[in-house]
């Protein structure tokens, strides 16, 4: 992986050459979601349009419906109301398999009992493009496979077991897996869970750099402020604010979510906002 020691906030500045090529457009209307029989809501009825190849970051207290609403996004949940469209193409109107080559997904909670190597876990990635599902790995795909690990540093640990990792460890190999997977959507729910700083930032950055549509919930608001392009503001599974982090970020609104007193100031030398967040 590359060597991110470079203020992060300079990320915003990465060329978007090529993304917009390969990147999808996300459409949201009016999607919602009901617990079955109980008709417990737990995200009410939500509307916003991703251009192709931009970052959004979904954030909001615990409980707040962001893992709800991922799950939407990568087909786990088929929408109570509304409709949830990539490139103007319900996702529920396609097969499971031609969803799979569009949208990926990387979850918060891992399996540690995976008696799969490193590599025979990111090579699963490839399984929507073989031929039947049961397809062997043709030299394309091995490829594929190599340039994901490479790009999450862990080339030398393609022989361990997924159980002898790390948490952090744990979290590069399915990030992994799903690049390998070569989504034009990227789905990442809490990315830098388990991280130390150093590969927290590693994974932000390559988030800056990917040439893909990504949507991704994240609990630190600055942290969101400086890789997304746009931010969803949800409290209790309802809509607060959509758009760029400087007009979502402000004092009011993310006091109100999160039942706390925020206080925006500017950093020096960097100048950048700041949140900072009090009882």
């Amino acid at each position: 992986m590359k060597d991110f020691s470079s203020d992060l906030a300079q990320q915003h500045a990465v060329a978007r050459s090529g993304r917009v090529d390969v990147a999808a457009r996300l459409s949201v209307n009016g999607a919602s979601w009901s617990v079955p029989k109980s008709k417990r809501t737990i995200l009410h009825p939500i509307s916003f349009e991703l251009a192709a190849g931009r970052v959004l970051g979904v954030v909001g207290p615990n409980g707040a419906g962001k893992s709800t609403l991922l799950r939407l996004l990568y087909r786990y949940h088929a929408p109570t109301t509304g409709v949830v469209k990539i490139d103007g193409v319900d996702i529920w109107s396609v097969p499971a398999r031609k969803a799979a080559q569009t949208v990926a997904a990387v979850l918060q909670e891992q399996p540690t009992d995976f008696a799969l190597t490193v590599r025979e876990i990111v090579t699963l990635g490839r399984t929507p493009h073989r031929k039947g599902f049961g397809g062997s790995a043709g030299a394309q795909d091995v490829a594929i496979v190599q340039d994901a690990l490479d790009q999450m540093g862990l080339d030398t640990f393609t022989n361990r077991q997924l159980g002898t990792l790390s948490g952090g460890e744990r979290q590069r190999v399915m990030v992994a897996r799903a690049l390998a997977q070569q989504p034009r959507l990227l789905i990442l729910d809490e990315p830098t869970n388990h991280l130390d700083i150093r590969h927290q930032l590693e994974v932000l950055a390559l988030i800056r750099d990917l040439p893909l549509t990504i949507v991704t919930s994240l609990h630190d608001l600055n942290m969101a402020a400086s890789v997304c392009d746009d931010v969803l503001m949800l409290q209790a599974g309802v809509p607060l604010r959509f758009g760029p982090p400087q007009d979502v970020f402000t004092a009011g609104p993310v006091s109100e979510a999160f039942n706390v007193t925020a206080r925006q100031e500017r950093l020096a030398p960097s100048d950048t906002n700041h949140l900072t967040f009090h009882l």
